[in-house]
């Protein structure tokens, strides 16, 4: 199970572990034709939304919504292909999709952001604390500087805007007015341990897992972590 301590290092994680990362991508590309990670059920049909990281999409996903509506949730992706960027129209549907799933539910959203849609997560949550429940963030690069990471380059080559102006007026770093967990690693090889852990006061909740980046929500035994945390703090 994962087990919660303080991260070190603030910077980029060397050349030589971001190249690990791209061991698995096998992984994430059949996500869709593997067999979920299957738990006693306990998600009583509360709704999740599962956003995507840079350069993903639900493909990417997969494996952890479908595990995650076997253990009784109500899950959806964020459909909207691939995930380039803080697009405001595409932050807008996600939005509104947010907003609308509480609605038809009659409770609140469980959000769970993969790196760079864990950004998307805690920003929305801070606009709409009353349509989420809790903000899960795997591997997002919420707090300090934003070019901690192996990831900022090709961030600003597909967008018009740098990491440090992107288009909402939102603090990432922020806690939102929400139960919010930080899932980090210190084999990531894409984002600083400590951007994905956060400082004081920018999580309820701070938790080290064993696994790469790309493995965050494409490994079984990752995902057996989300639901486990999930389970403590959902009942």
């Amino acid at each position: 199970m994962a087990a919660e301590s303080d991260p070190a290092g603030a910077k980029a994680p060397p050349r030589w572990r971001w190249a690990l990362e791209f061991l698995a991508l096998p992984q994430i590309q059949a996500a869709p034709l593997r067999r979920p990670v299957v738990v006693p059920p306990f998600g009583r049909g509360r709704p999740v939304i599962v956003i995507p990281g840079l350069l993903s999409n639900d493909r990417s996903t997969a494996l952890l919504r479908n595990s995650l509506s076997k253990a009784g949730f109500v899950v959806e992706g964020w459909e909207q292909g691939l995930n380039t960027g803080a697009q405001p129209e595409k932050i807008a549907r996600l939005e509104e999709r947010i907003c609308k799933l509480a609605e038809q539910s009659g409770e609140p959203v469980v959000l769970i952001g993969w790196s760079l849609g864990g950004m998307f997560a805690r920003v929305l949550a801070q606009r709409h604390p009353d349509a989420c429940s809790l903000v899960m963030t795997l591997g997002s690069p919420f707090s300090g500087d934003r070019r901690a990471n192996n990831a900022w380059r090709v961030y600003e080559a597909l967008n018009d805007h740098t990491v440090d102006a992107v288009p909402f007026v939102e603090d990432p770093g922020e806690k939102p007015p929400v139960r919010t967990i930080a899932v980090w690693s210190r084999r990531d090889g894409i984002v600083a341990p400590r951007s994905a852990a956060g400082e004081a006061g920018q999580a309820d909740r701070v938790v080290e897992v064993p696994f790469k980046h790309f493995e965050m929500a494409s490994a079984r035994g990752a995902v057996q972590a989300v639901l486990g945390l999930l389970r403590e703090e959902l009942g």
